[in-house]
């Protein structure tokens, strides 16, 4: 059985989000800890020409955008991808498998960031790491409970803060620090040397991760107003805004610090806050702190609403498409995410979580893409009103994720 096609079992997910709250979900799903954390990394691998490998992530994972873009205005549904492969392969254990790595992929994504997160709250409330991990964790699950208004609109008061801190480096960044503009030049390679676009595509897989979580906006299809129109400008918007951070606050630390200095920092923002603005860097760390904690929130939201959608469809239990009342949310499914990605939180080191994220989502980003291209092919009439794409874009979205797949498989293999 179909999630869209689902008899009504009670309660049902409320459309009460617009354009602004589906957008400031996504970036907060987006923005945070990626940057925050990878800088140092991505850095160390590119160097100087860090930011190019920004922009071509942003290029690669933006054809899976615009594949997620018609297929949310086509079927606006919780758990998404799962019912996009499900039409397109026309199975529905391929649906399954895909709603089961969703989830995956977030639980596992909040599981990282509940570490980072840990790291940066314990600057100011010296308390045992792994006492920290839980308490926040169990906070967040708790957050992301509530209405879905209100848990979004939680995590959007926490995105501008965090967006805030970005801009005000960027800006520190382009005001005092003159070279800024006048190497910028020096983020293209000047030669097609082959260890410096390793170091960029190497840099790029790093950088998936940096970008998880944006596909995240078609998993609340179902609670916004009028998702054939805002779900395609929610993904699109997202992109582009988180794209222009990453480069931009990338290109300011670069200058600030110097690649070899970044690559060995361990609090990066907080060091070029201090650097440019003379200010403490405790502050940059509170807004780190915020990053994260805002990260984990959208991640438990996005895990819930796919157990929610399989739980609809059978494909997993139905207690776990339950919806409170009160809150209209599914909170047996908030609750079931919530003590996994606990659970993996302290058991695993965040590198190892980060990278998992990472390779989950080039396996769902690629499957998708092959659904649009299955679902364009067999149908010869598609609804008016639809965000539509050319069949051209899920075949390189496809491609794409099966380079970015082959090279982490080649990086492993040379380590």
């Amino acid at each position: 059985m179909s999630v869209s096609g689902a008899e009504d079992r009670g309660p049902t997910l409320r459309r009460s989000l617009n354009l602004g709250h589906a957008v400031l979900y996504g970036l907060g799903v987006t923005v945070g800890a990626g940057i925050y954390v990878l800088v140092a990394d991505t850095a160390g691998r590119a160097g100087i020409h860090a930011p190019l490998a920004f922009l071509v992530t942003a290029v690669l994972v933006g054809l899976t955008g615009a594949s997620l873009a018609e297929l949310g205005s086509r079927y606006p549904v919780a758990a998404g991808e799962a019912e996009y492969v499900r039409r397109g392969f026309r199975s529905d254990r391929m649906a399954s498998v895909v709603g089961l790595l969703v989830i995956a992929m977030a639980i596992v994504s909040a599981a990282a960031i509940s570490v980072g997160a840990a790291g940066y709250v314990r600057v100011f409330i010296p308390v045992p790491e792994l006492l920290v991990i839980a308490s926040v964790v169990i906070a967040m699950g708790a957050i992301a409970t509530r209405g879905i208004v209100e848990s979004v609109t939680f995590a959007g008061v926490m995105t501008l803060i965090e967006i805030g801190g970005l801009l005000t480096i960027a800006a520190a960044g382009f005001f005092t620090e003159p070279q800024v503009i006048a190497r910028i030049p020096e983020m293209l390679p000047a030669s097609f040397d082959a260890s410096i676009w390793a170091g960029i595509m190497t840099a790029s897989m790093l950088a998936v991760f940096a970008f998880v979580g944006f596909e995240g906006i078609v998993n609340i299809a179902e609670e916004m107003e009028n998702p054939a129109r805002t779900l395609p400008r929610a993904i699109f918007l997202t992109l582009a805004i988180t794209t222009s951070l990453y480069v931009l606050v990338m290109w300011v630390t670069l200058v600030s610090l110097g690649p070899q200095t970044l690559a060995t920092a361990k609090a990066p923002l907080a060091q070029v806050f201090e650097r440019l603005t003379g200010g403490s860097p405790r502050v940059m760390s509170a807004i780190a702190v915020v990053a994260t904690l805002n990260g984990i929130v959208v991640n438990l939201i996005m895990a819930s609403r796919v157990m929610y959608g399989l739980g609809r469809s059978g494909a997993l239990p139905a207690a776990l498409s339950r919806i409170s009342p009160s809150t209209a949310t599914p909170v047996l499914a908030t609750t079931v995410a919530t003590a996994i990605a606990l659970i993996l939180a302290l058991a695993m080191p965040i590198g190892q979580l980060a990278d998992l994220s990472a390779r989950i989502t080039l396996v769902v980003f690629g499957l998708v893409n092959v659904a649009l291209v299955l679902i364009k092919r067999s149908s010869t009439v598609s609804p008016d009103g639809l965000f539509k794409t050319p069949i051209w874009v899920p075949i390189a979205g496809t491609l794409s994720c099966v380079v970015f797949l082959v090279a982490d498989l080649a990086i492993a293999l040379k380590g």
